[in-house]
C-alpha cells in the first residue's frame, strides 16, 4: 500500500517525507494506521551514526489504531489502540525468564535493519528497499510490525500522547520500579532531567523515596523537576562539583541510588562519586563504543554497583497499562513532559529534541 513516511538518504541529514510502498503484514504480523510517535534520542543517534542502513525510515515510540491482522495473530484485534514496543523473540531464555529486554534477538531486528524474517516491508517509489527500525519505522502514517512489537491499552486515553511509553518513559520508570527498586525512604539522584530521567523521578516519588535530587544544566526542566516531585535541584552549570553538593544536602552519607541518563562520562562519574558505600547506579544512556574511564577503588572498595539497563527490564504488556493506570489516577503525569508537532515539522521536532527546548516532541498525524 502506499504511504507516506520520513526517509533519512544520507547519515547526519534531515528526515525527507516521501511516498513509499509498505508490504502486507504476514503472519505474525499487524497493520497499525499511525496516530502518534515520539521522537526518542535514540533516532537521532541511529539518523547521523548509525548502526541502521540507510536509507531507512527510522521512529520506534509509536501508538496507533490496529486496522488488519495476520492469520496467526493471536494477541491483538482490529480497532485496538496499541503502543509500539521493542521487538522481542517470546522464545529465548530471556524472554522465557521475564526479561524481553535482553532478548536474544533484539539487536538482530531493533537495529539490524530489517524485521524478524530478514526481510523488509518498505520500498521507495523506484522499488529500492528501505530498513526498518525497531521492527516498526514508526515515522510513517502506516506501521507494519510483528504482534510482539505492539502493546494493546486503554481507549480511553488520548493516543497520541502514548508512544513514548513504549521506550522513553518506559526506560526511565521501569529502570527504577524494575530494576534499582528503592524502598519507602530510600534517596536517589536523578542525573539529566529529560523524558527519561522525569519519569524516573516519578517513578522515584511512587516508589516513596524520601530525598530525590534532580540534576540538570536547564532552570525550565530543573522547575519541572520540582513540580513533578523532586526535594532538591542542582544546576551542574552553576556549581564545579556536583556530587560535593549531593554530600552537603545526604550530610556526608551519600545516596542509596543514583540514575544516569546523559551518556556523559564526567556525569556518569559524579553519580557514582555520589552514592553512599553498597549503593546502586543505573546508567541508561550511551553514545556507542565509547570507553568509560571510572576508578576500580570507586566502585569495588566501597561495594558501590553500575548497573546497565535497557528499556527499564520491563514486561511492556504488564508495564505500559501500569503507567497508564496510574496516570488515569493522577500519580503519572507523563503529559506534562510533551509538546506536540505535525508530521511535516519533523524536523523542527527532532531539532528542539535535540536542543532541548522539547522535553518528548510528540508527531501526531
Amino acid at each position: 500500500m502506499d504511504i507516506k513516511a520520513a526517509v533519512v538518504y544520507e547519515r547526519g541529514e534531515p528526515f525527507v517525507i516521501r511516498d513509499v510502498c509498505l508490504g502486507e503484514p504476514k503472519a505474525t504480523e499487524v497493520l497499525v494506521r499511525m496516530v502518534g510517535c515520539g521522537i526518542c534520542h535514540s533516532d537521532l543517534f541511529v539518523r547521523d551514526h548509525g548502526p541502521t542502513e540507510v536509507p531507512a525510515v527510522l521512529g520506534h515510540e509509536g501508538a496507533g489504531v490496529v486496522e488488519r491482522v495476520g492469520s496467526a495473530v493471536t494477541m491483538v484485534a482490529p480497532g485496538e489502540h496499541v503502543v509500539f514496543c521493542s521487538y522481542s523473540c517470546g522464545v529465548c531464555e530471556a524472554c522465557l525468564s521475564g526479561h524481553p529486554a535482553w532478548c536474544e534477538r533484539s539487536d538482530d531486528v531493533n537495529f539490524g535493519s530489517v524485521h524478524a524474517d530478514g526481510t523488509k516491508r518498505l520500498a521507495d517509489k523506484d522499488g529500492a528497499e528501505l530498513s526498518t527500525f525497531f521492527g516498526q519505522s514508526s515515522f510513517a502514517t502506516y506501521v507494519v510490525a510483528d504482534q510482539r512489537s505492539v502493546v494493546s491499552v486503554d481507549k480511553s486515553v488520548d493516543l497520541a500522547m502514548l508512544g513514548p511509553l513504549g521506550c522513553g518513559i518506559q526506560t526511565g520508570a521501569g529502570s527504577i520500579i524494575n530494576v534499582l527498586a528503592p524502598k519507602v525512604g530510600d534517596t536517589i539522584a536523578i542525573f539529566g532531567c529529560g523524558s527519561v530521567g522525569l519519569s524516573a523521578l516519578m517513578a522515584a516519588k511512587l516508589c516513596g523515596c524520601s530525598t530525590i535530587i534532580g540534576v540538570d544544566v536547564t532552570t525550565a526542566r530543573l522547575d519541572l523537576a520540582r513540580e513533578l516531585g523532586a526535594t532538591h535541584t542542582i544546576n551542574a552549570s552553576e556549581t564545579s562539583d556536583v556530587a560535593a553538593e549531593i554530600m552537603k544536602i545526604t550530610n556526608g552519607r551519600g545516596l542509596d541510588f543514583t540514575f544516569e541518563t546523559t551518556a556523559i562520562e564526567s556525569v556518569l562519574g559524579a553519580a557514582v562519586d555520589s552514592l553512599r558505600r553498597g549503593g546502586a547506579c543505573g546508567m541508561v544512556g550511551t553514545s556507542g563504543e565509547r570507553v568509560l574511564g571510572l576508578k576500580m577503588q570507586t566502585i569495588m572498595g566501597q561495594s558501590k554497583k553500575l548497573v546497565g539497563i535497557v528499556q527499564g527490564d520491563s514486561i511492556p504488556w504488564l508495564f505500559i497499562p501500569k503507567i497508564i493506570g496510574l496516570y488515569k489516577d493522577g500519580k503519572f503525569p507523563f503529559d506534562k513532559l510533551i509538546t506536540y508537532y505535525s508530521f511535516e515539522d519533523i524536523n523542527k521536532a527532532a531539532d528542539d529534541s535535540h536542543s532541548g527546548v522539547a522535553i518528548k516532541p510528540v508527531i501526531r498525524f
